[in-house]
């Protein structure tokens, strides 16, 4: 399903100039840099425990409050990635990650720490969509579904940065050379960015400010971008709840998985997403009128497990645990998909608008999501200590969130079809075009 664009494209955009590789390395890199200083308060729990005298509960909201500043600032960076391009918000992303790491290195208290988490969760919302937008500007069409689920699962190496190296010297040399270095990278990255980054070929002026509001409202109100936002929301959360807070304590606690065992089901989940993510986007680009249709798949797919896995009295057989993990793990390459629908019914000129949109949704599910589960999970273990009959409650509020998210795409894709001039079903000749 897709908007008017140009069906055909030139021979010279046939393939991917090198420069535009050169380009995306480039960009993936900042990319991973900016998800180790995503993820690097997250392997110092401990030490952060003592250098700041503050409860696990205190800490855990760091990273909700980090995840917040991300979602919050997604629309405002989309606008400005259409107003100043990839080049300056990639740089400016990384000099302000840099700068809240720095902060971190020498805090010795929770009113900075907070500061700095902040600072980069701010740079941090800076950098994917304009990656993105760096995609999107130098690949034929043809291209950017496959490049874009590579972005995203090539940056989620940055996570080994975190868990390895800065690990490493933190237990080492100690929490200032840690966070120290982190901040070097980070401008190192800065200045890398901005010596090799470009806007892209037939980039479009810069709009005004008036023009900057009109991109905003415009792009909200196609309901091609609602469509991307609610793709978003309904096939991330789900992996995001599982992987960054309640995935490994269910397995441990609700499931009675060792802990060794359980850290090779989080490895197992990394590594689906990374085989999965290409293969969605090949699909995506061949049969981009069914791209509604594949959401919808990996969305059964996901409830399909979990109501499998709630109905058998725990602990359950491992093999199922492995469908559940397999199957979750889906959502991350799932939601790509929203970008794709951000960049097809959208201009280029307001393409950062429309992804900056896209990007709200699945990271509002996951926090609404994740506090929903912590809630059940305090309710029904007021003593801390969670049980199985407290993580198979608390597993169910997904339930909510998935039915108010496929309302979101069936109607949003219904208006899409009808603001593209088509009928509900597929035209015959349509199918038979892709044969």
């Amino acid at each position: 399903m897709q908007t008017a664009q140009p069906s055909l494209e030139s021979p010279q955009r046939q393939k991917a100039a090198p420069i535009a590789w050169v380009l995306w390395c480039t960009g993936v890199l900042a990319y991973a840099v900016a998800v180790l200083h995503r993820t690097s308060f997250g392997v110092v729990g401990l030490d952060a425990v003592n250098r700041f005298d503050a409860s696990a509960g205190i800490l855990a909201s760091f990273t909700v409050l980090q995840l917040l500043v991300y979602a919050g600032l997604q629309i405002p960076v989309g606008l400005l990635l259409d107003r100043i391009g990839p080049r300056r918000m990639v740089a400016g992303g990384a000099l302000l990650m840099a700068a809240g790491q720095a902060l971190m290195a020498v805090s010795t208290d929770i009113g900075t720490a907070v500061a700095a988490r902040v600072m980069v969760g701010a740079g941090d919302a800076m950098t994917f969509i304009s990656v993105l937008g760096i995609v999107v500007t130098w690949f034929p069409a043809r291209y950017v579904p496959v490049v874009t689920q590579l972005t995203g699962q090539l940056g989620q190496f940055g996570q080994v940065l975190s868990a390895i190296p800065l690990v490493a010297l933190l237990h080492g040399p100690g929490w200032g050379t840690a966070f120290g270095s982190a901040a070097a990278l980070g401008v190192l990255i800065a200045v890398l960015a901005f010596a090799v980054l470009r806007s892209g070929p037939g980039h479009a002026d810069v709009p005004t400010l008036r023009e900057t509001g009109v991109n905003l409202v415009a792009a909200w109100r196609h309901p091609g971008t609602r469509l991307g936002l609610w793709t978003h929301f309904v096939t991330q959360f789900p992996s995001h709840t599982f992987a960054l807070m309640w995935g490994y304590p269910y397995l441990v606690t609700g499931q009675g998985m060792r802990p060794a065992a359980a850290s090779t089901l989080l490895t197992l989940f990394v590594l689906v997403n990374v085989v999965s993510g290409p293969l969605i986007g090949r699909f995506v680009a061949r049969y981009p009128l069914r791209r509604s249709w594949l959401v919808l798949g990996i969305v059964g797919l996901n409830i399909a497990a979990w109501a499998a896995v709630l109905a058998w009295p725990p602990p359950g057989p491992r093999w199922l645990l492995v469908i559940l993990v397999v199957c979750v793990s889906l959502g991350g390459p799932g939601s790509m998909i929203g970008f794709d629908y951000a960049r097809t019914f959208n201009p280029p000129g307001r393409v950062g608008t429309a992804t900056g949109i896209v990007n709200v949704g699945g990271f509002f599910a996951s926090l609404v999501t994740i506090l929903l589960v912590g809630l059940v999970l305090d309710a029904m273990s007021p003593d801390g200590d969670f049980t199985p009959e407290a993580f198979r409650a608390a597993w169910t509020v997904q339930v909510v969130i998935w039915a108010v998210g496929i309302a979101g795409v069936l109607r949003t894709r219904a208006l899409a079809r009808r603001h593209a001039g088509m009928a509900t079903r597929e035209p015959r000749r349509s199918r038979r075009s892709r044969r």
